[in-house]
């Protein structure tokens, strides 16, 4: 895939319209977290008939794994040998890079939810937990959280988690404080990830995941928190106290799913499919900062003449066009090979985010240079671009954990 092709191009302008139409003068109430970002995403999902799309395709997936279970199909022939239409891909991408044009947090809130919680189920859950829990994430009848990060973890993710699970009969008893969660203050179905307490050391636990939902006793969720960016995508803490699950909420309702580094892995899965949107992400936060920054360009005058007529302008032009070329790019080769279920490798999904971020800031940074005085003020969308940007650097894994992790892999390869 080289460009997008006319059909593309023509969900792209209807998706832009609507955004531009239907959520740009919400921007305001977005950006001050006065107003959550759910129903705004639901009208899109009706509008474009993509509500119906997910209740079709989950039905569809769901009656192959029962048919499977029951040995009436082959799961040699499933989802991971069959190739998908671009297109059912593109238009999966698309209102990411147009929503991010506007209010990039519009995408985090709706990829933790969508995408990284309906994910964590679908890959560890049995089919009846998936019936439960993973359509009214797909459709966004239910706002999700997926719970990984604590106060004291941070990169070290695994290492330093302090959450629990202990046995208590047929039952398990959950502990701990999760922090820096999306969608934390409203969720209401969470992937709470601990690691099981059987008395031994922390460092040898077995790390598992349960599925929680809001209002379970013991369970709290405080208001979302103030931040630098992404306001429209409400962040927040998670405190759990001595609440009590069955193993109906433990994915795969078995100990044995989560065997060896099984639990680690299955996180990991997740941060891949997390860093492998930020490609999309940045392109849409790059591609509305060239456009404003042209136009802007074309207009400032500065000693007699618009500032696009001096040269340090045009490098800055220029380099922004060369990054969103460059992330055009990785976007296209991202829906080719999804539609053809390549799998991204971890360390790709590493390197394709650590580009994306560092660009996107860069970006937006530089566009906040170029507008000089006025990109400070809030007024002007570079200002809250430049904040929403700065966080793709730091959450799926900073940037200096994407180049450890790299480095790590293309040292240890043969």
């Amino acid at each position: 895939m080289i460009k997008w092709s006319e059909e593309q191009e023509m969900v792209r302008k209807t998706v832009r319209d609507f955004v531009d139409t239907e959520i740009r003068p919400h921007r305001e109430e977005l950006e001050f977290g006065d107003l959550p970002p759910y129903d705004l995403l639901r009208k899109m999902f009706s509008t474009f008939g993509l509500t119906d799309s997910a209740k079709a395709s989950f039905a569809k997936r769901i009656a192959r794994e029962k048919a499977i279970e029951a040995g009436e199909a082959n799961s040699d022939e499933g989802e991971g040998t069959r190739t998908r239409d671009e297109n059912t891909v593109a238009f999966s991408v698309i209102p990411i890079i147009e929503l991010c044009r506007v209010c990039p947090g519009m995408v985090t809130a709706m990829g933790v939810s969508m995408g990284l919680t309906a994910s964590a189920i679908q890959a560890k859950g049995t089919i009846a937990q998936k019936e439960r829990w993973v359509l009214d994430l797909l459709t966004l009848d239910k706002v999700g959280a997926w719970a990984i990060t604590e106060p004291d973890s941070g990169s070290d993710a695994f290492g330093s988690m302090k959450a629990t699970a202990r046995r208590d009969g047929d039952e398990y008893v959950l502990n701990g404080s999760k922090t820096f969660i999306t969608n934390g203050p409203y969720a209401d179905t969470i992937v709470f990830i601990c690691k099981l307490d059987e008395g031994n050391p922390a460092a040898d636990r077995k790390v598992v995941q349960f599925v929680l939902d809001s209002g379970m006793e013991g369970l709290e969720q405080p208001k979302a928190f103030r931040k630098m960016g992404i306001h429209s995508s409400p962040t927040g803490m998670l405190f759990l106290n001595d609440v009590r699950v069955g193993r109906d909420r433990l994915l795969g309702e078995s100990e044995e799913a989560f065997s060896g580094s099984g639990g680690r892995e299955a996180s990991k899965a997740s941060f891949s499919i997390e860093r492998t949107g930020v490609a999309a992400m940045a392109l849409g936060i790059v591609d509305r900062c060239l456009e404003l920054c042209i136009d802007y360009s074309r207009e400032r005058e500065q000693f007699g003449q618009p500032i696009g007529q001096f040269q340090l302008i045009q490098l800055k032009l220029a380099n922004m066009a060369v990054a969103k070329m460059n992330l055009q790019n990785l976007v296209f080769s991202h829906i080719e090979m999804a539609a053809k279920n390549v799998p991204v490798s971890f360390t790709d999904a590493s390197a394709a985010k650590l580009y994306a971020a560092q660009s996107a800031a860069a970006v937006a940074n530089e566009a906040v240079q170029l507008f000089g005085g006025n990109g400070y003020m809030s007024e002007y969308e570079v200002e809250q671009l430049a904040r929403d940007a700065k966080v793709l650097q730091i959450y799926a894994g900073t940037d200096e954990i994407q180049i450890s992790q790299i480095a790590r892999n293309l040292l240890a390869e043969d």
